[in-house]
């Protein structure tokens, strides 16, 4: 036999702390057909600096889809079938770099899907600038090792092989066509040195995870083995595997032999029902013969037609499938939502997600009773969801497991007439839903009986999209599209239906009144800024207050939401207002002359709004004016103390009253703003935030000019006669 090996690579991506799947970062990787070995090399590194500590690396495997995943803990929603996935960890400690092999043998072809995570994120908010995180990398390799002609079993023709070691097991493949109900394996003679007893093991499928449904056959002596499947999976490759379990390194003769038994399908589509896809019609009843020659059972002929029932195993509805978007995908049934259900042969219904982008969704099926149409009180509406082949005996197989795949059962009865089943992230391939009616004295008792069952099923990015309290978000890697939710006002989950740390409504309503009603400090600096003539600074407050007050009222993740406007346009100006707020309060401070100030005003607010759009929430778009500003004022303050040949400002009551519980003001503001705020403590912190800032400003604005009174508006708006005053300066000569 001639091996080949590959190899395939993706870059590297920086790790994030998990909260949501959106932090795990995904690579997706496509193993080719005739793979017999598959190693992965997984890379994980750490940046060297002192704030890198010891991390653990969680990496998710997953064959089809990509993983489902619940670090946290959390709920899934109800009707929701969730498998854990298969991940193993990896340790950064004193090592800088962890590098992990994990092999896997005769894997399954197709997609392969690799998830990588740090721990749970600690929630805290770390302003962008203020800190250096640790950088955490990781990136995976894919070897593997192909083998160029396998050998192909052909279906009732037997084939002798060579196992030429127990170190190099044989390997053979058999095509498994559509419609098949059972596969017979059979190893018709072994024969080592001339002997007819040998032992060998055969190995039928490949290896998926996170769950594998191999199996196994163990033969030893001259007696024939056999092994039946039923329901293979349709339209594959299926990988045969025989390995010697001797101990010398003897060569092997095997003769093995597969067959397959038919499943004649009988279908209600004719080529007439694709002319009315846009309508709603209740379609031929079974036993009209299509166009296309399957034959299909009368409904009310049951009984006169048994020969004809027992023809073939199953009957065919027609489904439509129709692309709405992105991962979004409707099933439309030709002959009408409700389908037919006996309990001669199972109802098949086929969802095909095999496009390669299906798989970052949720199928929906929705399966409901018509009561009425009910023949039997007791009988029972047995379903299963299965992918790549059906189940063909739903009323055999309880557990709805077919030769490679574990199903998922549904059932639907006068009792309980609605079901729901929600498939996380399906893996790509065709899907199938089966239906049969079930009676519990047995199948003869309702061999005449018949059932309407509605069934809705389709494709959807995010279940319910996310709820109240989620946000559906599309991920992508590459060209590779999935979604998942984004939850808020303390929900989790996967769908955020976790409510075990969701916030009240009455919580939400006094975060909300907490973040906006903080604003109203500022108000007291707008009187004092107005009394000292600071025309200017009082108008930049009361613009940062009110886009202040409504982009807090915008950015509330529960119900208590109100927005005037686009909430891009109300962050911005809230960040603007802040920014310049702090511009045009030092710059008054310094008591630089007017027209130099405006300047400053003016040429300061062009550069901010230019640097915020660069980027909103960088931490030297606030500090960068702020360090500018107060160049500016100790520049100021040194010449006015030059000058005057005294501190300045020189009056003593003006640093103990003012300018010192200004300063404290500001600076515990910034350490809150900068060290206290989580996710958990944001309404208040951030509440307190606003308070010191706008405290801060009114302790710290300056005084007015001595020449200039107070507004006296009954002096200003009086229409009277009044005695001038002489505001020249009496010169007096020192002699």
């Amino acid at each position: 036999s001639l091996y080949v090996s590959e190899y395939f690579s993706q870059s590297a991506q920086k790790l994030s702390f998990y909260s949501w799947y959106g932090n795990a970062k995904l690579f997706h990787f496509h193993v080719p057909e005739d793979t017999v070995l598959l190693r992965w090399l997984l890379q994980a590194s750490r940046g060297k600096g002192p704030e890198c500590t010891n991390m653990e690396v969680t990496v998710h495997f997953r064959y089809g889809a990509p993983p489902v995943i619940n670090p946290l803990g959390t709920r899934f929603p109800a009707n929701a079938t969730v498998r854990p996935s298969y991940n193993i960890s990896m340790t950064l400690s004193s090592a800088v770099q962890n590098n992990t092999f994990v092999n896997i043998t005769t894997p399954a072809a197709g997609d392969w899907f690799i998830a990588a995570h740090l721990p749970e994120a600690a929630g805290r908010i770390e302003v962008k600038g203020f800190s250096t995180p640790c950088t955490y990398m990781f990136q995976p390799d894919m070897f593997v090792l192909r083998l160029i002609d396998m050998p192909v079993l052909e279906p009732g023709v037997a084939m002798t092989q060579t196992v030429v070691s127990p170190a190099k097991p044989l390997h053979v493949k058999v095509f498994v066509p559509k419609y098949t109900a059972t596969m017979w394996f059979e190893l018709q003679s072994c024969v080592a040195n001339e002997q007819k007893a040998c032992a060998v093991r055969v190995v039928l499928g490949s290896i998926t995870l996170p769950q594998s449904f191999q199996r196994i056959l163990t033969c030893t002596g001259n007696v024939k083995c056999s092994l039946g499947l039923d329901s293979p999976p349709w339209e594959k490759w299926l990988q045969i595997m025989v390995e010697n379990l001797g101990t010398a390194n003897a060569e092997l003769s095997v003769e093995m032999v597969a067959s397959f038994t038919a499943c004649k399908p009988g279908s209600t589509s004719s080529f007439l029902n694709f002319s009315s896809l846009n309508q709603s019609q209740t379609g031929p009843r079974p036993g009209n013969t299509g166009t296309g020659g399957s034959h299909a059972v009368p409904a009310g002929e049951a009984s006169r037609n048994t020969s004809d029932q027992q023809s073939f195993c199953l009957q065919s509805q027609p489904v439509v499938r129709e692309d709405l978007d992105v991962v979004s995908v409707r099933y439309r049934l030709l002959n009408g939502p409700s389908v037919p259900v006996y309990s001669i042969f199972p109802t098949l219904l086929f969802l095909g997600l095999n496009t390669g982008m299906d798989s970052g969704g949720s199928l929906v099926v929705n399966l409901l009773l018509n009561k009425t149409s009910l023949s039997l009180a007791n009988a029972t509406v047995l379903a299963c969801v299965s992918a790549a082949s059906p189940v063909l005996s739903p009323n055999a197989t309880q557990n709805c497991s077919t030769a490679f795949f574990q199903g998922y059962p549904l059932s639907v009865s006068a009792s309980s007439t609605e079901a729901m089943l929600i498939v996380l992230y399906p893996e790509t391939s065709d899907w199938f839903l089966s239906l049969q009616l079930i009676c519990p004295r047995g199948q003869g008792e309702c061999n005449n009986a018949e059932a309407k069952v509605t069934v809705v099923a389709y494709l959807t990015p995010c279940f319910n999209d996310c709820g109240l309290y989620g946000q559906c978000s599309l991920l992508r890697r590459h060209g590779y599209l999935y979604a998942g939710c984004s939850c808020k006002a303390g929900w989790s989950g996967w769908s955020c239906t976790d409510d075990t740390k969701a916030q009240s409504v009455s919580a939400q309503n006094l975060a909300t009144l907490l973040l906006t009603l903080s604003n109203l400090m500022f108000l007291p600096a707008i009187v004092v800024a107005v009394y000292h003539y600071c025309l200017v600074e009082a108008s930049v407050y009361t613009y940062t207050m009110f886009f202040s007050t409504f982009y807090h009222a915008c950015d509330q993740p529960g119900v208590a939401v109100l927005c005037i406007m686009d909430y891009d346009t109300l962050q911005y100006c809230d960040f603007l207002g802040s920014v310049v707020s702090i511009w045009v309060t030092i710059l008054c401070m310094s008591r630089v002359k007017k027209i130099l100030k405006y300047v400053l005003f003016l040429l300061g607010t062009l550069l901010i709004a230019m640097s915020l759009q660069l980027d909103r929430r960088g931490v030297w778009n606030m500090m960068g004016p702020c360090l500018f500003a107060l160049v500016i004022m100790i520049a100021a303050w040194v010449y006015h103390g030059v000058k005057r040949r005294g501190c300045y400002p020189s009056s003593w009551k003006r640093w103990v009253f003012y300018l010192l519980p200004g300063i404290t003001l500001a600076f515990i503001a910034i350490s809150v703003y900068a060290f206290m705020e989580t996710n958990e403590n944001y309404y208040y912190t951030h509440s307190i935030w606003h308070v010191l800032v706008a405290s801060s400003v009114a302790f710290l604005l300056p005084p007015r000019e001595k020449h200039k009174k107070p507004w006296a508006w009954s002096q200003k708006l009086t229409c009277r006669y009044q005695i001038c005053q002489n505001d020249r300066e009496e010169l007096y000569a020192v002699t």
